[in-house]
């Protein structure tokens, strides 16, 4: 998942920072991640992940890096909600956005099949973490709904990215292969969970079908 010698690079330079800058550049890189689609060049979670390795050495304090993380990523996601609704159109006709445009098409289906599950579940994903927000404003998608799911996703993904660098300590081979498995454990869980769901919801609804009306009752 992570390039190596970006996240050497990365973790270099944030062991150097005092602890108030950590804070700022890894806020201002989880917050440009969707609303500066810098995520297409560097994942966001490599930055969170490198922090919680950097509060494990006692520079930062996690439950503050942890605050500021998801903060960082339901306004930068929230920012680039406003700018899919806005300028969603002109923004498909940039380079970067026309060399993926069937992705970005595969994506704005799902979103409109699946709503705020695909928003919940695109935030473990680099490519839909990157666009989702501005997908999501450009289908129309009400803020309120997009909310509630995008602050879920924030919250497990800011949480879990964190804690993994955290408890990692330092070590990116630990880090690379338990955030894939990690992440494949959250997606597998979500599917099974919405496959639950829609067959408990047919269930319900045949058991209605089934159930005899009043009415017809002595006819």
């Amino acid at each position: 998942m992570f390039n190596a010698s970006v996240v050497s690079f990365v973790t270099d330079h944030l062991r150097t920072l005092p602890p108030g800058l950590v804070y700022l550049v890894v806020a201002l890189l989880v917050f440009g991640e969707a609303a500066l689609f810098i995520g297409f060049v560097l994942p966001g979670e490599t930055s969170v992940v490198v922090a919680g390795v950097v509060a494990s050495l006692g520079r930062v304090n996690v439950v503050v890096l942890v605050v500021v993380v998801v903060a960082a990523a339901i306004l930068g996601d929230s920012l680039g909600y406003e700018i899919g609704k806005r300028y969603g159109e002109r923004l498909l006709k940039l380079a970067v956005m026309r060399r993926r445009r069937a992705a970005l098409e595969r994506a704005l289906a799902g979103l409109k099949r699946r709503g705020s599950r695909y928003v919940f579940v695109g935030r473990f994903t680099a490519f839909l973490r990157a666009v989702m927000p501005g997908l999501a404003g450009m289908s129309e998608m009400t803020y309120r709904r997009f909310l509630v799911a995008n602050g879920a996703g924030a919250l497990v993904w800011g949480v879990g990215y964190t804690l993994l660098g955290y408890y990692a300590g330092g070590s990116l081979t630990a880090i690379e292969k338990y955030s894939s498995w990690g992440a494949t454990a959250v997606l597998v869980v979500v599917v099974v969970a919405v496959v639950l769901a829609h067959f408990a919801r047919r269930r319900r609804d045949a058991g209605r079908d089934e159930t005899p009306d009043p009415s017809d009752e002595g006819r």
